[in-house]
């Protein structure tokens, strides 16, 4: 894949920038005086709730005490990152009450927060919208099932926002919002930190990374700050057959980030960056169970029965995103307020090439090919190129006055380019002979041919909004808030299809909405340590246009349940909470209750036989529970934590279909998919002395309840899949049974370590210390006629990390 050009500056001006700034910190360190090297002392650990104190977060768009922000949230720091082990966003999950990522394979995780989803969002499904935020800063970085998976180094922390976000962060917040806060250049600052990191996974292949980040001043007025990394990821996944092989599923991670704060008067503060990643992968880590290619019930090639962590291939997989942000934040001190505009420009190039041999072999038996067509190699490559430009201007007042407000207006315009091509060499010679010469010409429609299934999806989106809050401390103890947002959106899609396996489709679709989303929030200061918050905010999704069937490979009862659904409208909720926040010496304790009530959720379903997704709108359901995050010190040497959430999410509708017959599992009372109904980690941490050397161990405990991937995984469970396909010997009525409910599972992670002299800092892990298998999502193709398995976790993990900061 070729790189544009501004990735190419990056990537090149990255390595230079690093090698120029190491080599002037060390000219800073050498210049320190050799006195205050020999009487620098190892710090002591501080208390939990005394670090806790000092978070400072951003979620309300202006510098807040975590401990006065008036809603759920969660803030990871750097050194809750670093101990923790956490190089995903689904590690750092497991810390974070109400979180929950189901896990899809490399660079498509979903996330949901307290409940609010919608179900399983595939690689074809570019339509659909995301319903957690996911912000890098101040920009956006969420799209849908392709949230760039950032890597966690030189981060300040993550701030995990619970409940819709719509009022200051718009569509797609829905649930919440995530935000990497990155460690900005620091004027007047020469510093840096090296980390190097090595492990290896049972029964798999090893990792490991180096990482660098560097900061350098230029001059009085500006400083520069250089980050660099590049992670490989161990494989534990085996692949039988033709494209098989060892660990297919390992991949690499390389990126790097260059910014610059500039303060060219005391008024003014100026911080341009720009941030290139390359994530790549060799496979995925899917543990099937039955494939066209190799099961139990064939008799001319000998039957295969999958045992952990295997797969079958004709041809190897693989997964690419390239990611560039180039963004410029300006901000100008006016004394009693603050002006900041925030520009932002994002490209991305994503490509899923699927070893999609069973799905076009599966279709290659109903059309009756021979046994040689049917064992063809074919390959589905999702691409995705997008180009988002974002403009946000907003106002804020200052000082402590009993009155604060917030206005802005924010606009973006995204073009994604979406297509799909199905190469398989050799196809168009057995779809002649079948059905006539010409055939494959015919149905083309003007793309490539050998290639069964193609389409291409330009959509253009365009948003502008207009924002406010307002804070008013009534008295010393209680103060109210008010929001709104004014929202505009238009979206215009085209598609167009052909192959033998598509409609022929030429449609052109639009979708506009409009609307005002507002927010109230109250916090009562019971004490100088107990504060109480209540909140009603509303959220909202964006609609849309589903693709059409691929009706070539529908049954007729799939043609004629999922063919009437072409549209979903706008999905919105109401979020009511209460919640507590206390800080005292020694403990630190939050907590929430809340219940969400959806209008219109947008739910995820499989098509049956026609190798298609569709959206359905759920007139109601609902989400409510509790969470709990607590830190305690009962001594100067041992600190307890625990983050945990009860959610109970169903829905409130039946849909049917046209024959009266309860659709895709959606029944009053069926729960929402891919949520737990409790999740907690526990942890234990303690702080001692090692040969004077400031050391600590700790063990977590982390527990996920059960979930389905889909709403129609809980209707006729365990489910038999008829396979109906007579070939290499199956019997058409073959049929594999499978449990889909994806069963709770517990992890255990270790960890060690220790502070040296001079920066220096090492330690020791094992994460799923019991090495515990764990289901993470059921995926089938074709509607489980052509393939059935699971996406699996990683097995246990040993490594060391030796870190060095100067």
């Amino acid at each position: 894949m070729k790189l544009r050009p501004l990735t190419k500056a990056v990537l090149l001006a990255i390595p230079s920038g690093l090698a120029l700034s190491v080599a002037h910190v060390a000219n800073a360190q050498e210049a320190k005086p050799a006195e205050k090297a020999a009487t620098e002392q190892p710090v002591s650990a501080k208390t939990g709730p005394e670090v806790i104190e000092r978070i400072v977060v951003t979620a309300t768009k202006r510098e807040t005490s975590l401990r006065d922000v008036p809603f759920s949230i969660n803030a990871q720091t750097e050194e809750d990152i670093r101990k923790s082990g956490a190089v995903t966003l689904e590690d750092l999950s497991r810390n974070v009450a109400g979180l929950a990522i189901q896990n899809l394979g490399p660079g498509q995780s979903q996330v949901a927060i307290r409940g609010v989803s919608s179900g399983q969002i595939v690689r074809d499904q570019p339509g659909v919208k995301e319903q957690v935020g996911v912000y890098l800063d101040e920009t956006a970085i969420s799209l849908s099932l392709f949230t760039p998976d950032l890597d966690l180094f030189d981060l300040k922390r993550v701030e995990t926002l619970r409940g819709p976000q719509g009022t200051l962060y718009g569509s797609g917040n829905i649930g919440g919002t995530i935000r990497y806060i990155t460690t900005e250049a620091k004027i007047g600052v020469s510093e840096g930190t090296i980390e190097t990191n090595i492990n290896k996974i049972t029964d798999g292949s090893t990792g490991g990374g180096v990482k660098a980040a560097v900061n350098m001043p230029l001059g009085d007025t500006m400083a520069m700050r250089v980050v660099g990394y590049h992670t490989k990821f161990g494989g534990w996944t085996d692949a039988l057959g033709p494209g098989g092989g060892s660990d297919v599923n390992q991949g690499e991670r390389t990126g790097g980030r260059l910014s610059f704060t500039f303060k060219p008067t005391r008024d003014v503060t100026i911080t341009p960056r720009v941030i290139s990643q390359r994530v790549t992968a060799e496979g995925f880590n899917r543990q099937e169970v039955y494939n066209l290619y190799g099961n139990r019930f064939t008799t001319t090639v000998p039957p295969i029965t999958f045992g952990e962590n295997q797969q079958y291939l004709l041809q190897r997989e693989k997964f690419k995103d390239s990611t560039t942000i180039a963004d410029a934040t300006i901000k100008i001190d006016y004394g009693t307020w603050d002006l900041t505009s925030v520009t932002t420009k994002t490209e991305r190039d994503i490509l899923v090439s699927r070893d999609a041999s069973a799905l076009t072999g599966s279709v290659s038996v109903d059309l009756g090919f021979p046994t040689a067509g049917v064992n063809l190699p074919s390959r589905l490559n999702d691409t995705t190129d997008l180009k988002s430009v974002t403009q946000e201007l907003r106002i804020g007042s200052k000082g402590k006055g009993a009155l604060q407000w917030l206005v802005g207006a924010f606009f973006s315009e995204t073009d994604r380019k979406y297509a799909q091509r199905l190469p398989t060499p050799g196809y168009d010679a057995f779809t002649d002979a079948r059905f006539g010469a010409g055939t494959s010409a015919a149905v083309a429609n003007g793309f490539p041919l050998n290639s069964p299934y193609n389409a291409d999806l330009p959509y253009n989106l365009t948003q502008k909004a207009l924002f406010g809050e307002i804070n008013y401390e009534v008295n010393k103890q209680l103060t109210a808030t008010a929001g709104g947002r004014f929202y505009d959106y238009e979206e215009e899609r085209t598609f167009k299809s052909g192959g033998l396996f598509s409609d022929g489709n030429n449609n052109f679709d639009k979708t506009s909405s409009d609307g005002f989303n507002p927010r109230f929030l109250l916090a009562y200061k019971a004490s100088d340590r107990v504060t109480f918050n209540a909140q009603a905010s509303k959220g909202f999704r964006l609609g849309g246009v589903n693709d059409p069937l691929n009706i070539p490979l529908c049954t007729a009862q799939d043609r004629a349940i999922f063919g009437g659904y072409q549209r979903f409208s706008d999905e919105s909720l109401w979020n009511y909470e209460v919640g507590v926040k206390m800080q005292r010496p020694g403990l630190s304790f939050n907590a929430a209750a809340f219940y969400t009530k959806m209008t219109d959720l947008q739910v995820t379903l499989d098509a049956g036989s026609c190798s298609s997704r569709v959206v359905f709108n759920v007139p109601k359901a609902h989400s409510s529970g509790i969470e709990v995050e607590m830190t305690a010190r009962p001594t100067g040497n041992i600190e307890l934590t625990l983050a945990g959430a009860a959610v109970k999410s169903e829905f409130d509708s039946t849909v049917r279909d046209g024959t009266g017959a309860v659709l895709g599992g959606i029944r009053q009372g069926n729960r929402l998919p891919s949520v737990p109904k409790l999740s907690f980690t526990a942890s234990f941490t303690y702080y001692f002395s090692l040969a004077g050397r400031e050391s600590y161990i700790t063990a977590s405990a982390q527990h996920v309840g059960s979930r389905f991937t889909q709403p129609s995984d809980q209707e006729n469970n365990p489910r038999t899949f008829t396979h109906g396909l007579a070939f290499l010997g199956a019997p058409a009525n073959a049929s594999t049974t499978v449990n889909l409910e994806l069963p709770k599972y517990n992890l255990v992670n270790l960890s060690a370590g220790m502070d040296f002299e001079r920066g220096f800092s090492a330690t020791f892990y094992i994460n799923n210390a019991t090495d515990e298998k764990a289901l993470l999502s059921f995926d089938r193709e074709r509607g489980g006629r052509a393939r059935l398995g699971f996406a699996t976790n990683q097995p246990r993990t040993i490594g060391v990390t030796l870190r060095k900061t100067f």
